[in-house]
């Protein structure tokens, strides 16, 4: 009785672990695209341009919300040359949450190389939502 009672229970346990992951999994998949516009330095307000400031030499992940809009900004840290560029792979939305994944591309072959500090990084720009955010 004992065996059964220790059966039965695992297997629930096994269930409710089972059916927690696939929940997980839905809440993952891409429900649309999100469209976003790459901003310039320029265009990027003064309070999050002063936070990428602070935060550039180390790397970082930001959200930040404006006037309707929502910032998402991503930077790669400090690099030792120039040529570096940041690139959005994708930009979307889930049940639950934005996904916004990039890409640091190197310096092309053709390119000029100069050995300087640079801090790439990118900021789009979309539609504001509440959603939380995932940088990948």
């Amino acid at each position: 009785m004992k065996k059964r009672a220790v059966y039965i229970v695992s297997m629930l346990v096994s269930f409710l672990l089972l059916t927690a992951c696939s929940a997980g999994r839905d809440s993952m998949e891409k429900l649309r695209d999100i469209e976003f516009t790459v901003v310039s330095p320029a265009e990027v307000p003064e309070e999050l341009m002063d936070v990428i400031a602070e935060k550039q030499e180390e790397g970082f992940q930001l959200t930040y919300a404006d006037k309707g809009y929502l910032y998402l900004a991503y930077g790669y840290g400090k690099r030792d040359t120039s040529g570096y560029s940041v690139e959005v792979a994708d930009c979307y939305e889930t049940e639950n949450l934005v996904r916004m994944k990039t890409n640091l591309l190197g310096p092309s072959k053709e390119e000029k190389i100069v050995e300087e500090s640079t801090y790439p990084y990118v900021v789009v720009k979309m539609e504001f939502t509440d959603k939380n955010v995932i940088f990948e």
